[in-house]
Protein backbone atom coordinates (compact mmCIF):
# COMPACT_ATOMS: atom_id res chain seq x y z
CA UNK A 1 0.00 0.00 0.00
CA UNK A 2 1.19 3.55 -0.73
CA UNK A 3 2.43 5.32 2.40
CA UNK A 4 0.59 8.54 1.58
CA UNK A 5 -2.77 6.74 1.53
CA UNK A 6 -2.54 4.19 4.32
CA UNK A 7 -1.35 4.11 7.90
CA UNK A 8 -1.53 1.08 10.22
CA UNK A 9 -3.71 -0.71 7.67
CA UNK A 10 -6.47 1.93 7.82
CA UNK A 11 -7.31 4.31 4.99
CA UNK A 12 -6.44 7.88 6.01
CA UNK A 13 -9.35 10.31 5.99
CA UNK A 14 -7.77 12.65 3.48
CA UNK A 15 -10.03 14.12 0.77
CA UNK A 16 -6.93 14.81 -1.33
CA UNK A 17 -5.50 11.27 -1.06
CA UNK A 18 -4.89 9.29 -4.24
CA UNK A 19 -7.20 6.30 -4.81
CA UNK A 20 -4.66 3.43 -5.20
CA UNK A 21 -7.01 1.26 -7.31
CA UNK A 22 -7.68 4.01 -9.82
CA UNK A 23 -4.02 5.03 -9.89
CA UNK A 24 -2.85 1.45 -10.58
CA UNK A 25 -5.55 1.02 -13.24
CA UNK A 26 -4.34 4.16 -14.98
CA UNK A 27 -0.73 2.98 -14.85
CA UNK A 28 -1.73 -0.42 -16.27
CA UNK A 29 -3.40 1.26 -19.22
CA UNK A 30 -0.31 3.35 -19.86
CA UNK A 31 1.94 0.29 -19.50
CA UNK A 32 0.03 -1.34 -22.36
CA UNK A 33 0.20 1.79 -24.51
CA UNK A 34 3.66 3.28 -23.87
CA UNK A 35 7.30 2.32 -24.13
CA UNK A 36 8.45 0.60 -20.91
CA UNK A 37 11.31 3.08 -20.21
CA UNK A 38 9.01 6.02 -20.78
CA UNK A 39 6.44 4.33 -18.56
CA UNK A 40 8.91 3.97 -15.66
CA UNK A 41 9.98 7.61 -15.99
CA UNK A 42 6.34 8.67 -15.88
CA UNK A 43 5.80 6.62 -12.71
CA UNK A 44 8.77 8.32 -11.03
CA UNK A 45 7.45 11.76 -11.89
CA UNK A 46 3.99 10.98 -10.54
CA UNK A 47 5.33 9.44 -7.31
CA UNK A 48 7.49 12.47 -6.53
CA UNK A 49 5.52 15.23 -8.23
CA UNK A 50 5.77 17.44 -5.14
CA UNK A 51 9.49 16.84 -4.48
CA UNK A 52 12.89 17.31 -6.06
CA UNK A 53 16.01 15.28 -5.33
CA UNK A 54 19.33 17.04 -5.72
CA UNK A 55 22.90 16.03 -4.99
CA UNK A 56 25.77 17.52 -3.05
CA UNK A 57 29.19 17.60 -4.77
CA UNK A 58 29.97 14.38 -2.83
CA UNK A 59 26.92 12.64 -4.25
CA UNK A 60 24.71 12.80 -1.15
CA UNK A 61 20.98 13.15 -1.88
CA UNK A 62 19.04 16.12 -0.51
CA UNK A 63 15.23 15.94 -0.69
CA UNK A 64 13.41 19.25 -1.09
CA UNK A 65 9.88 20.41 -1.95
CA UNK A 66 9.21 21.41 -5.54
CA UNK A 67 9.98 25.10 -5.99
CA UNK A 68 12.98 24.97 -3.64
CA UNK A 69 16.04 27.09 -4.35
CA UNK A 70 19.78 26.76 -3.67
CA UNK A 71 19.15 28.62 -0.40
CA UNK A 72 16.73 25.89 0.70
CA UNK A 73 19.41 23.37 -0.26
CA UNK A 74 21.98 25.22 1.87
CA UNK A 75 19.73 25.34 4.94
CA UNK A 76 18.80 21.68 4.45
CA UNK A 77 22.49 20.81 4.84
CA UNK A 78 23.12 23.01 7.91
CA UNK A 79 21.88 26.33 9.29
CA UNK A 80 25.45 27.64 9.35
CA UNK A 81 25.81 26.88 5.63
CA UNK A 82 22.56 28.68 4.86
CA UNK A 83 23.40 31.75 6.96
CA UNK A 84 26.80 32.18 5.29
CA UNK A 85 25.66 31.44 1.72
CA UNK A 86 26.89 33.94 -0.89
CA UNK A 87 26.22 31.99 -4.06
CA UNK A 88 25.55 28.64 -5.68
CA UNK A 89 26.53 26.51 -8.63
CA UNK A 90 24.04 24.12 -10.20
CA UNK A 91 25.63 21.47 -12.41
CA UNK A 92 28.88 23.49 -12.17
CA UNK A 93 27.23 26.69 -13.48
CA UNK A 94 26.87 29.79 -11.27
CA UNK A 95 23.16 30.61 -10.79
CA UNK A 96 21.16 33.21 -8.82
CA UNK A 97 20.02 32.12 -5.37
CA UNK A 98 16.37 32.35 -6.44
CA UNK A 99 16.79 29.66 -9.13
CA UNK A 100 14.24 26.82 -8.84
CA UNK A 101 15.96 23.45 -8.53
CA UNK A 102 15.10 20.43 -10.67
CA UNK A 103 15.40 16.70 -10.10
CA UNK A 104 18.87 15.24 -10.40
CA UNK A 105 20.80 18.51 -10.31
CA UNK A 106 24.11 18.77 -8.47
CA UNK A 107 24.25 21.80 -6.19
CA UNK A 108 27.37 23.41 -4.75
CA UNK A 109 26.94 26.11 -2.10
CA UNK A 110 29.52 28.90 -1.79
CA UNK A 111 29.95 30.52 1.63
CA UNK A 112 31.87 33.44 3.08
CA UNK A 113 32.86 34.25 6.63
CA UNK A 114 30.96 37.26 7.90
CA UNK A 115 28.00 36.80 5.56
CA UNK A 116 24.62 37.27 7.24
CA UNK A 117 21.10 36.38 6.07
CA UNK A 118 19.31 39.12 4.13
CA UNK A 119 15.67 40.13 4.65
CA UNK A 120 14.94 39.46 0.97
CA UNK A 121 15.82 35.79 1.45
CA UNK A 122 12.45 35.17 3.09
CA UNK A 123 10.79 35.63 -0.31
CA UNK A 124 13.29 33.34 -2.04
CA UNK A 125 13.11 30.18 0.07
CA UNK A 126 10.30 27.62 0.03
CA UNK A 127 10.96 25.43 3.08
CA UNK A 128 9.75 26.18 6.58
CA UNK A 129 13.17 25.29 7.98
CA UNK A 130 14.90 27.91 5.85
CA UNK A 131 12.30 30.60 6.62
CA UNK A 132 12.51 29.95 10.37
CA UNK A 133 16.32 30.04 10.34
CA UNK A 134 16.41 33.30 8.37
CA UNK A 135 13.86 34.98 10.64
CA UNK A 136 15.78 33.91 13.74
CA UNK A 137 19.05 35.29 12.34
CA UNK A 138 17.39 38.56 11.33
CA UNK A 139 15.92 38.98 14.83
CA UNK A 140 19.32 38.39 16.39
CA UNK A 141 20.95 40.86 14.00
CA UNK A 142 18.25 43.49 14.69
CA UNK A 143 18.74 43.04 18.41
CA UNK A 144 22.49 43.54 18.14
CA UNK A 145 21.97 46.69 16.08
CA UNK A 146 19.31 48.03 18.47
CA UNK A 147 21.57 47.42 21.49
CA UNK A 148 24.41 49.33 19.84
CA UNK A 149 22.09 52.16 18.85
CA UNK A 150 20.46 52.26 22.28
CA UNK A 151 23.86 52.51 23.96
CA UNK A 152 24.73 55.57 21.87
CA UNK A 153 21.36 57.24 22.59
CA UNK A 154 21.76 56.60 26.32
CA UNK A 155 25.30 57.97 26.36
CA UNK A 156 24.21 61.22 24.70
CA UNK A 157 21.14 61.64 26.94
CA UNK A 158 23.04 60.96 30.17
CA UNK A 159 25.86 63.35 29.26
CA UNK A 160 23.24 66.02 28.58
CA UNK A 161 22.10 65.94 32.23
CA UNK A 162 25.61 65.56 33.62
CA UNK A 163 25.36 61.84 34.41
CA UNK A 164 27.25 58.74 33.31
CA UNK A 165 25.47 55.73 31.83
CA UNK A 166 27.36 53.13 33.88
CA UNK A 167 26.61 49.41 33.67
CA UNK A 168 25.28 49.54 37.22
CA UNK A 169 22.94 52.43 36.38
CA UNK A 170 21.58 50.66 33.31
CA UNK A 171 21.07 47.38 35.19
CA UNK A 172 19.24 49.27 37.94
CA UNK A 173 17.02 51.01 35.39
CA UNK A 174 16.25 47.68 33.70
CA UNK A 175 15.18 46.21 37.05
CA UNK A 176 12.93 49.19 37.86
CA UNK A 177 11.33 48.98 34.42
CA UNK A 178 10.73 45.21 34.83
CA UNK A 179 13.08 44.28 32.00
CA UNK A 180 15.26 41.18 31.92
CA UNK A 181 18.64 42.87 31.75
CA UNK A 182 20.69 45.81 30.54
CA UNK A 183 20.83 44.60 26.94
CA UNK A 184 17.04 44.30 26.82
CA UNK A 185 16.83 47.89 28.06
CA UNK A 186 19.25 49.11 25.39
CA UNK A 187 17.45 47.13 22.67
CA UNK A 188 14.13 48.73 23.67
CA UNK A 189 15.70 52.18 23.43
CA UNK A 190 17.32 51.40 20.09
CA UNK A 191 14.02 50.15 18.66
CA UNK A 192 12.15 53.26 19.93
CA UNK A 193 9.98 51.23 22.34
CA UNK A 194 11.52 53.22 25.18
CA UNK A 195 13.30 56.58 25.31
CA UNK A 196 16.56 57.42 27.01
CA UNK A 197 14.71 60.22 28.79
CA UNK A 198 12.41 57.68 30.45
CA UNK A 199 15.46 55.82 31.74
CA UNK A 200 16.94 59.02 33.17
CA UNK A 201 13.67 59.95 34.88
CA UNK A 202 13.43 56.42 36.31
CA UNK A 203 16.87 56.75 37.91
CA UNK A 204 16.70 60.46 38.74
CA UNK A 205 13.06 61.46 39.41
CA UNK A 206 14.12 64.97 40.37
CA UNK A 207 15.13 65.66 36.76
CA UNK A 208 11.57 65.06 35.58
CA UNK A 209 10.40 68.16 37.42
CA UNK A 210 12.53 70.61 35.46
CA UNK A 211 10.57 73.32 33.67
CA UNK A 212 11.36 73.67 30.04
CA UNK A 213 10.96 76.89 28.12
CA UNK A 214 9.23 79.28 30.55
CA UNK A 215 11.63 82.16 31.23
CA UNK A 216 11.41 85.77 32.36
CA UNK A 217 9.46 87.51 29.58
CA UNK A 218 10.84 90.93 30.43
CA UNK A 219 14.36 89.83 29.45
CA UNK A 220 13.67 87.96 26.24
CA UNK A 221 10.61 89.31 24.44
CA UNK A 222 9.55 92.85 23.63
CA UNK A 223 5.83 93.71 23.49
CA UNK A 224 4.48 91.98 26.60
CA UNK A 225 2.96 93.62 29.64
CA UNK A 226 5.18 93.53 32.75
CA UNK A 227 2.95 90.96 34.45
CA UNK A 228 2.68 88.66 31.44
CA UNK A 229 4.67 85.47 30.99
CA UNK A 230 5.10 83.54 27.79
CA UNK A 231 5.76 80.06 26.58
CA UNK A 232 7.00 78.92 23.19
CA UNK A 233 4.50 76.95 21.13
CA UNK A 234 5.43 73.27 20.83
CA UNK A 235 4.12 73.08 17.28
CA UNK A 236 6.69 75.46 15.77
CA UNK A 237 9.27 75.99 18.57
CA UNK A 238 10.30 79.58 17.76
CA UNK A 239 13.78 80.71 18.77
CA UNK A 240 15.33 84.18 19.19
CA UNK A 241 16.00 85.85 15.86
CA UNK A 242 12.82 84.54 14.20
CA UNK A 243 9.81 86.70 13.49
CA UNK A 244 7.16 85.88 16.07
CA UNK A 245 3.61 86.65 17.11
CA UNK A 246 1.86 86.04 20.42
CA UNK A 247 -1.55 84.53 21.13
CA UNK A 248 -3.07 85.52 24.46
CA UNK A 249 -4.72 82.84 26.62
CA UNK A 250 -6.78 83.90 29.65
CA UNK A 251 -4.98 82.92 32.81
CA UNK A 252 -2.13 81.24 30.90
CA UNK A 253 -0.13 84.15 29.57
CA UNK A 254 0.96 84.42 25.95
CA UNK A 255 1.87 81.61 23.60
CA UNK A 256 4.57 82.57 21.10
CA UNK A 257 4.45 81.20 17.55
CA UNK A 258 6.78 81.60 14.61
CA UNK A 259 5.15 83.97 12.12
CA UNK A 260 4.93 81.19 9.52
CA UNK A 261 3.39 78.60 11.86
CA UNK A 262 0.49 76.84 10.15
CA UNK A 263 -1.39 76.61 13.45
CA UNK A 264 -2.05 80.35 13.26
CA UNK A 265 -4.49 79.81 10.39
CA UNK A 266 -7.06 78.49 12.89
CA UNK A 267 -6.82 81.76 14.85
CA UNK A 268 -6.89 84.14 11.88
CA UNK A 269 -10.37 85.49 12.70
CA UNK A 270 -9.66 85.87 16.41
CA UNK A 271 -7.39 88.89 16.00
CA UNK A 272 -8.24 90.27 19.44
CA UNK A 273 -5.98 87.68 21.02
CA UNK A 274 -2.99 88.41 18.80
CA UNK A 275 -0.04 90.25 20.38
CA UNK A 276 2.64 91.98 18.31
CA UNK A 277 5.99 90.75 19.63
CA UNK A 278 9.64 90.49 18.75
CA UNK A 279 12.70 89.03 20.41
CA UNK A 280 15.09 91.30 22.26
CA UNK A 281 18.17 92.11 20.24
CA UNK A 282 21.54 90.82 21.39
CA UNK A 283 22.81 87.47 22.61
CA UNK A 284 20.35 85.29 24.48
CA UNK A 285 22.06 83.27 27.22
CA UNK A 286 19.19 80.80 27.54
CA UNK A 287 18.89 77.80 25.24
CA UNK A 288 15.69 76.65 23.59
CA UNK A 289 14.54 73.22 22.49
CA UNK A 290 14.28 72.76 18.72
CA UNK A 291 13.44 69.63 16.75
CA UNK A 292 14.57 68.73 13.25
CA UNK A 293 14.07 65.68 11.06
CA UNK A 294 17.07 63.80 9.67
CA UNK A 295 17.51 61.07 7.08
CA UNK A 296 20.91 59.43 7.51
CA UNK A 297 22.74 56.44 6.07
CA UNK A 298 22.28 53.19 7.97
CA UNK A 299 26.00 52.52 8.31
CA UNK A 300 28.20 51.71 11.26
CA UNK A 301 29.34 54.79 13.18
CA UNK A 302 27.16 57.30 11.29
CA UNK A 303 24.80 58.08 14.18
CA UNK A 304 27.68 58.58 16.59
CA UNK A 305 29.42 60.93 14.18
CA UNK A 306 26.20 62.92 13.65
CA UNK A 307 25.76 63.32 17.41
CA UNK A 308 29.38 64.44 17.71
CA UNK A 309 28.92 66.91 14.85
CA UNK A 310 25.93 68.49 16.59
CA UNK A 311 27.92 68.74 19.81
CA UNK A 312 30.84 70.37 18.00
CA UNK A 313 28.45 73.14 16.95
CA UNK A 314 27.74 73.87 20.62
CA UNK A 315 24.30 72.24 20.74
CA UNK A 316 23.16 69.64 23.25
CA UNK A 317 20.97 66.73 22.14
CA UNK A 318 18.10 66.08 24.55
CA UNK A 319 16.40 63.23 22.70
CA UNK A 320 16.37 61.19 19.48
CA UNK A 321 13.28 59.41 18.18
CA UNK A 322 13.43 57.02 15.23
CA UNK A 323 10.57 57.46 12.77
CA UNK A 324 11.49 54.80 10.24
CA UNK A 325 14.20 52.23 9.61
CA UNK A 326 15.17 50.93 6.21
CA UNK A 327 18.09 48.73 5.17
CA UNK A 328 19.86 51.78 3.70
CA UNK A 329 18.59 54.76 5.74
CA UNK A 330 17.25 55.85 9.12
CA UNK A 331 14.70 58.63 9.55
CA UNK A 332 14.76 60.26 12.97
CA UNK A 333 13.72 63.38 14.84
CA UNK A 334 16.43 65.06 16.90
CA UNK A 335 15.58 67.31 19.85
CA UNK A 336 18.43 69.72 20.57
CA UNK A 337 19.01 72.95 22.50
CA UNK A 338 19.80 76.08 20.49
CA UNK A 339 20.56 79.66 21.48
CA UNK A 340 18.92 81.36 18.51
CA UNK A 341 18.07 81.07 14.82
CA UNK A 342 21.69 81.63 13.75
CA UNK A 343 22.81 78.79 15.98
CA UNK A 344 20.11 76.53 14.49
CA UNK A 345 21.13 77.44 10.94
CA UNK A 346 24.79 76.69 11.73
CA UNK A 347 23.91 73.23 13.04
CA UNK A 348 21.67 72.42 10.07
CA UNK A 349 24.29 73.68 7.61
CA UNK A 350 26.97 71.48 9.20
CA UNK A 351 24.68 68.47 8.95
CA UNK A 352 23.76 69.21 5.33
CA UNK A 353 27.47 69.17 4.48
CA UNK A 354 27.89 65.62 5.82
CA UNK A 355 27.92 63.00 3.07
CA UNK A 356 25.88 60.54 5.17
CA UNK A 357 23.00 63.00 5.71
CA UNK A 358 20.47 62.60 2.90
CA UNK A 359 17.96 65.19 4.15
CA UNK A 360 17.38 67.60 7.02
CA UNK A 361 14.31 69.75 7.70
CA UNK A 362 13.04 71.63 10.68
CA UNK A 363 10.36 69.62 12.46
CA UNK A 364 6.85 71.03 12.61
CA UNK A 365 4.29 69.15 14.68
CA UNK A 366 0.78 70.52 14.24
CA UNK A 367 -0.55 67.56 16.20
CA UNK A 368 1.02 68.88 19.41
CA UNK A 369 -0.91 71.29 21.52
CA UNK A 370 0.66 74.72 21.59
Amino acid sequence: AAHWSYRDGVRAQNPFAVDPAKWIATLTERFDEEDHDEFLEHVKLEMYADQVFCFTPKGEVVKLPRGATPLDFAYAIHTRIGDSCVGAKVDAIRVPLWTRLKNGQSVEIMTAEGQRPQATWIDIVATGRAKASIRRSLREEDRERFIKLGRELVRVAFEHVGKRATEKALNTAAKHLSLDDRDTLLARIGSAELTARQVIETLYPELADKKGDEIDAARAVVGLKPSQTFRRAACCQPVPGERIVGISYRGKGVMIHAIDCEALAELAEDSGRWVDLHWQEGRHPAVHGVSFDLTIANDSGVLGRICTLIGEQGANISDLVFIDRKPDFYRLTVDAEMRDIEHLHAVMLALEADSDVAAITRHRDLGRKP
